[in-house]
């Protein structure tokens, strides 16, 4: 039996303007994760198609039941996404094309890839969310309370469900396709596309977003794009997209290191999700989710709680 629980969220982003450097003490944050934004509305789509696609095969009936749990959770993440794409395209409106690009790449995959292709593609990439995302939460105090509290409330949501669903999509991968090399072997060419799909939403964010609002150039989280940028500033300094900082620049090199570590673990033959340390912030969400508070305001809702209780004292 699963013990996922979706959960639909609305954070308000028609409420008031969703600035695009939603964390101004971390601008190459901020776009990093408002391309992970449009990545998840064209990602979860995919999945939500495939199980869709995938019902008829799914005959264990934890299996299935399980599938249904994934598909809902990640049908809700999409939605919460798009809700921000859109807050940003209101202000931003070239970055609809930049929305349809992404959704597109995603398209193309259902209608290029096998099932058992799109299957490795989820069960990959899901695989890497617990340590990326362990490293992230456990890191709030940077990277997500100083921010716009909507916008943090939505990446903490999703990212300790992911946590919670993590094993979700190497159970439909074993149960349908079950050979874990054809898995390691697709890595490369699924990473590829992942981030493939990544740049095509900072490009858009360089073309559409003035740099007065952006404040970083939104490709340098690129290696290359870096590289390049340099000999760009010493020959023609006017063609650089501006500043070139990297959103995890200010987060230790060991955590760092230990993620990385995570990723390369996960895309091992027979790799294992439940064995995952767990960021300690995602236990704390789900016990606040229960106990009534409003997660979708959740620095906001912590200050009100806290409030009484220094009051009382």
């Amino acid at each position: 039996m699963t013990d996922l629980h979706p959960r639909k969220m609305d954070f308000g982003f028609d409420d008031a303007d969703v600035p695009f450097v939603w964390n101004p003490q971390n601008p190459a944050w901020s776009s990093m994760s408002n391309a992970v934004s449009f990545l998840a509305v064209g990602f979860e789509k995919m999945i939500v198609k495939l199980i869709m696609q995938l019902k008829p095969v799914f005959t264990d009936p934890e299996v299935a039941q399980e599938a249904t749990a994934f598909m809902r959770q990640e049908g809700h993440h999409s939605t919460a996404h798009r809700q921000h794409v859109k807050a940003l395209i209101k202000h931003y409106p070239g970055l609809q094309n930049t929305l349809d690009a992404v959704i597109g790449e995603f398209d193309l995959l259902t209608e290029a890839t096998s099932r058992e292709y799109r299957l490795a593609y989820t069960a990959d990439l899901e695989a890497t969310f617990t340590p990326v995302f362990k490293l992230m939460l456990d890191n709030e105090d940077t990277l997500f309370r100083p921010g716009d509290d909507r916008v943090a409330s939505l990446f903490i949501w999703h990212f300790v469900e992911e946590v919670e669903h993590r094993s979700s999509a190497l159970i439909l991968f074993s149960s349908v396709v079950g050979d874990e090399l054809y898995r390691m072997r697709m890595a490369p060419s699924i990473f590829a596309h992942v981030m493939k799909v990544i740049r095509i939403a900072c490009a858009g964010f360089n073309q559409h977003v003035p740099l007065a609002d952006r404040q970083v150039d939104a490709l340098s989280m690129f290696a290359r794009h870096r590289t390049k940028q340099k000999v760009l500033t010493y020959f023609a300094p006017y063609l650089t997209k501006g500043p070139m900082p990297r959103a995890f620049d200010g987060l230790s090199r060991r955590e760092q290191f230990t993620a990385l570590g995570g990723v390369f673990r996960s895309q091992m033959p027979k790799h294992d999700p439940s064995h995952e340390k767990l960021p300690e912030l995602a236990g704390r969400w789900f016990e606040r989710y229960d106990a009534g508070y409003d997660c979708t305001r959740w620095y906001t809702a912590e200050q009100q709680h806290d409030e009484p209780q220094a009051a009382h004292r």
